[in-house]
């Protein structure tokens, strides 16, 4: 059987393709989740992604992969500066974890340069797009095949 990676969205990555193009890009969430469905099959992973503008939706859907997902790739959003909530889920779970940033956090305000989730995952990703969760897939693969 597969590996499942969960795929988790944070607040307003809903938006992809409206929101600020300039800096996101005109890819939908939809097309991100396409684009790493076919990855991950490539690949021999399982994938459940899941989106939430709720910061306590994405505790939940990370304390039920504990019990389901061998790797978790998350881009928390905005979460990612303000959640211990969210730090201390991923703390509780025994996978690894990859952090993506469609965008290049450290070119961006003072108070995006930090994410709490960083404390936690095995990387991090930023600025490369979209194509930053198929990087992250890719590396998910080969830590779970170490």
């Amino acid at each position: 059987m597969a590996k499942l990676i969960t795929l988790l969205n944070g607040p307003n990555l809903n938006l992809l393709g409206k929101r600020q193009p300039e800096i996101y890009g005109r890819e939908t969430l939809e097309d991100v989740v396409a684009a790493c469905r076919a990855l991950a099959d490539e690949l021999g992973l399982g994938l459940d992604p899941k989106q939430s503008n709720h910061e306590g939706d994405l505790v939940d859907y990370i304390q039920a992969a504990r019990e389901s997902s061998a790797g978790i790739v998350i881009n928390p959003g905005a979460y990612s500066h303000t959640s211990v909530a969210i730090l201390d889920a991923l703390n509780a779970f025994d996978g690894p974890v990859l952090e993506v940033h469609i965008s290049n956090i450290h070119k961006r305000e003072a108070f995006r340069h930090h994410s709490f989730v960083s404390s936690r995952a095995e990387g991090v990703i930023a600025g490369f797009g979209t194509e930053g969760y198929l990087l992250a897939l890719r590396r998910m693969a080969t830590l779970l095949a170490g």
